[in-house]
């Protein structure tokens, strides 16, 4: 016998969320409903909705990474960039790892870090 479903409820704001993700060029309805683990009509029933859409206008919080090779070494040995102590970021890539460091870091590492998530 099988359990029984649990009705998820979503906030207003995630709604807008993942419904400004659908609206970024070459990323398909199905594949932002399945990282959010939602059925991919609700998220079309959303789209449909007025109330989202000023999730349209929202895009403008997406901007598009391109991860360039490392290059080549130097001989010359500078010291690492730190990035002042109030510093905060946080990085969601679009496989949906999510990464948040605050404080002082080595800017270095942080690159490094970033490009080894997706592969």
């Amino acid at each position: 016998m099988a359990g029984k479903r649990v009705r998820r409820s979503w906030a207003e704001a995630e709604k807008l969320m993942i419904v400004a993700q659908t609206r970024m060029p070459g990323v398909s309805v199905s594949q932002v409903a399945r990282r959010y683990d939602v059925n991919a009509n609700m998220v079309f029933k959303w789209l449909r909705d007025p109330r989202y859409s000023a999730a349209q206008e929202r895009t403008g919080d997406f901007l598009p990474v391109t991860i360039a090779a490392d290059p080549p070494a130097t001989k010359i040995s500078r010291p690492p960039v730190l990035a002042p102590a109030e510093f905060s970021v946080e990085i969601t890539t679009p496989g949906g790892c999510k990464v948040r460091v605050e404080g002082g870091l080595d800017v270095g590492r942080l690159c490094a870090l970033v490009r080894g998530l997706e592969r």
